[in-house]
């Protein structure tokens, strides 16, 4: 079930406030959109309250250089548990020593395709 999320700010991720001065919320399909960039980028062990989601980019990323296959499968992996998406797939463009950019194309629960670009 999608849902309404805190709204992010995109350059600092950090909450935005309305203009009522409250935290603003997103709402679907944004906050989707927001949740699922969101799961790709929680490290593991980051979330303190339940320290075994997120993507386990210090043992088996960075640094490493690992297969693309084992990359993709994370982030397909950590989109899909968002609440709301049926289904993703990573799309890898660069994967360089330092630099990892793509995209995930997912499909929510009502069916629309969503795209976002890491």
């Amino acid at each position: 079930m999608m849902k309404d999320t805190l709204l992010l700010d995109l350059d600092s991720w950090d909450l935005v406030v309305d203009s009522s001065g409250n935290i603003a919320c997103a709402k679907p399909p944004y906050s989707t959109t927001q949740d699922v960039a969101s799961a790709c980028r929680l490290f593991e062990g980051e979330l303190f309250y339940n320290t075994d989601k997120g993507i386990p980019y210090f043992r088996d990323i960075l640094g490493h250089m690992p297969p693309i296959s084992l990359v993709k499968a994370y982030m397909e992996g950590a989109a899909e548990l968002v609440p709301g998406v049926k289904n993703a797939k990573c799309v890898i463009r660069d994967l360089s020593a330092r630099e990892l950019s793509g995209w995930i194309l997912f499909v929510d629960e009502n069916g629309d395709e969503q795209k976002l670009n890491f």
